[in-house]
């Protein structure tokens, strides 16, 4: 049974060969050819990030957890204790804390950019995780098409063995029928 990806197309799809995406066709190629298509995606992503991806993916890691929050908090408390401590002495940056603003200030614009590159990348490797996902799922669901075809197949060929099974039976059944009409007949 020689199949090609057209036929698969006309079958499982019910579109022509040129109405496919090229991640259709992969998938009805490696149907035909029974081959997996899953693969790593992390393994791909990760094989093609730069330093600076990396970097960028560990500052929106270390700033977006509670570890960072909570110690951030209390730098925040030692700076504002420190210097209203000191107050009464030569304070380093005396209420209303004008140094502090500006540091947190600085802090928030170079770390807000390097979250929302992370967040893009992430954004693209879940483009990437569904179009995954998607492949895997037309397969699966191609093979299961191809199985109850061969269900249906198999159970097709049963019923037409059952048939002449039938029919054999059926012709035993009237002979000695007429058998056993001729001997009744002659008694």
């Amino acid at each position: 049974m020689n199949k090609t990806v057209e036929d698969l197309a006309n079958r499982w799809l019910k579109r022509r060969k040129d109405g496919l995406s090229p991640l259709e066709s992969r998938v009805l190629q490696s149907t035909l050819e029974r081959t997996t298509i899953t693969r790593d995606t992390n393994k791909a992503v990760a094989f093609h990030q730069t330093f600076g991806d990396r970097i960028a993916d560990t500052i929106a890691r270390i700033g977006g957890s509670w570890s960072f929050i909570l110690g951030f908090l209390a730098f925040l408390a030692l700076w504002t204790a420190g210097n209203a401590w000191l107050l009464t002495r030569e304070a380093f940056d005396p209420y209303p804390f004008i140094f502090l603003n500006l540091v947190l200030s600085m802090v928030a614009a170079l770390q807000a950019p390097v979250i929302m590159m992370s967040q893009n990348r992430q954004t693209e490797r879940d483009r990437i995780d569904a179009a995954h996902d998607y492949e895997v799922n037309l397969k699966a669901e191609i093979e299961i098409m191809a199985l109850h075809e061969k269900l249906d197949e198999l159970r097709h060929s049963e019923i037409i063995g059952m048939r002449e099974e039938i029919l054999r039976m059926a012709e035993q059944i009237r002979r000695i029928d007429e058998k056993l009409s001729a001997r009744s007949a002659t008694q």
